[in-house]
């Protein structure tokens, strides 16, 4: 994992970076206006954010061009702090009338809102007075017929795959980006240490298709993609487009099993997803308002003890880097669970204040996670975790939302494989696996070694040691 050091906030320049229409200096012109008169309004804390997205998405069908779009969205946002009490409001009309009616918006939400005492900046403490480039802005100067031609090659892959392959959901090439300048002021003041102020750019790009296999009532549907901020570090359309028709083909002819109690194997993608719900029930905003089955949960046993689970905003180019959350403050790698016990939550400023806590850095979210077993070895790719489950059910499929944060219950829609003597032997479909993410997380008896970064999550297939599996 590549990362950088700590240095003074990067200044982008006054040219528009590729695909923009302001630049970061008008940028922080909007914010002194909306500062400006927030202050003239009597403000003496506040913050404003300025923003700008812009990018094009392609997707093709059987063949043809279906849809070209490009989007392009900006917005400015300030919120107020009048005592106690707080408001907010946006506007995407960066006039200077615009601004200053959306400043008085706020103002006036903030004198008719209810006192809250835990509402206001962050911690001067926590502010980052310094943060690092973390390189997380590639732009992809692509035009809209190279990327038809790049999801066409990509759903040709999956067509030349097998004869097998008779249709297409399509295919798509999206590349995104955007920028922001966001700014605080505390106490009147602005731009002195203690008092946020920075922003920086970003880039999503992404390749995806989803053939059919087979005919009639028997054809069965798979997809696949490749996400990345730098389009360089894209999948092939080829090697997305083969894997997406193998995937599909993979699913032909599936059968239905009876209901039974069986270790249970999720692929990469989809444990992703059981992380997501440990990260939501240890969240400030379900733990203050305790609908989390993991309330009260810090310094607890809730994983299996070989369990670790690491967060590193600060990852060169990561697809959850951040150096600082939506409120300013820094970002540090930290243990969030070690040996299976919790020793740290996700929260923002507000949710800490109200758990009598300090902020995680987590305002608007998790950073770079990684989920990993200390019993993991190098060789346990997926036909190893195929190994240790020995027989039982490998899902590649979740539907639904069946997940109950409030108890921890767990219910999904599933399809997969059902596996004998370690060995995929026919595709399975129409079922439903059940159980408690409490025992499930204490269940977890391997995690294999074929890691895969699912947005902000990076976790290898994992390997539970028994749940419900309701089928005919």
């Amino acid at each position: 994992m590549k990362k950088t050091r700590l240095t003074a906030p990067a200044q982008t320049g006054d040219a528009p970076e590729s695909g923009f229409q302001f630049t970061p200096s008008q940028f922080e012109a909007l914010a002194d206006l909306a500062l400006s008169h927030a202050r003239q309004l009597g403000v003496r804390d506040a913050g404003v954010e300025v923003s700008e997205g812009a990018g094009l998405s392609v997707s093709v069908r059987k063949g043809a061009l279906e849809n070209v779009e490009r989007n392009r969205d900006k917005s400015l946002g300030i919120t107020v702090y009048w005592g106690q009490q707080r408001g907010n409001a946006s506007t995407s009309d960066f006039s200077p009338q615009a601004i200053r009616q959306t400043v008085q918006a706020a103002y006036d939400i903030a004198r008719f809102t209810a006192e809250d005492p835990v509402a206001g900046l962050p911690d001067e403490q926590d502010v980052a007075d310094q943060y690092p480039d973390l390189e997380l802005f590639h732009p992809w100067a692509i035009s809209a017929e190279e990327a038809a031609q790049m999801a066409l090659r990509c759903e040709a892959a999956a067509f030349a795959t097998s004869r097998l392959i008779t249709n297409s959901e399509g295919a798509g090439v999206s590349a995104q980006q955007s920028h922001f300048y966001t700014e605080h002021m505390r106490g009147g003041e602005r731009g002195r240490q203690g008092i946020f102020r920075g922003g920086y750019a970003s880039s999503r790009h992404s390749l995806s298709v989803a053939p059919i296999a087979g005919k009639g009532a028997g054809m069965q549907r798979d997809y696949w993609f490749s996400s990345q901020r730098n389009p360089r570090d894209l999948a092939s359309p080829e090697a997305v487009g083969e894997y997406a028709a193998r995937r599909a083909l993979a699913r032909l002819k599936p059968r239905k099993i009876a209901t039974t109690e069986c270790p249970v194997l999720f692929e990469a993608p989809l444990a992703a997803g059981l992380l997501g719900a440990f990260v939501q029930a240890v969240s400030g905003g379900a733990l203050y308002r305790r609908t989390s089955f993991l309330v009260d949960s810090l310094g607890r046993q809730v994983f299996a003890p070989h369990i670790d689970l690491y967060e590193d905003p600060l990852i060169i180019g990561g697809k959850g880097s951040a150096p600082f959350d939506d409120e300013g403050v820094r970002t540090v790698a930290r243990q969030v669970v070690s040996g299976g016990c919790v020793k740290g939550y996700f929260l923002s400023t507000y949710s800490a204040r109200k758990l009598g806590m300090r902020t995680t850095g987590n305002a608007g979210g998790s950073h770079n996670l990684y989920l990993r077993s200390r019993q993991t070895q190098p060789g346990d790719d997926l036909d190893a975790m195929l190994r240790k489950l020995g027989t039982g059910l490998f899902v590649t499929e979740l539907m639904g939302q069946g997940v109950n944060y409030v108890t921890g219950d767990y219910s999904r829609g599933a399809a997969g494989f059902w596996v004998e003597n370690g060995q995929m032997a026919y595709p399975v479909q129409e079922i439903t696996i059940a159980g408690n993410l409490k025992d499930m997380f204490l269940g977890i008896e391997a995690v294999g070694a074929d890691e895969y970064a699912y947005g902000a999550k990076n976790v290898g297939s994992v390997l539970i040691g028994r749940m419900k599996v309701a089928g005919s």
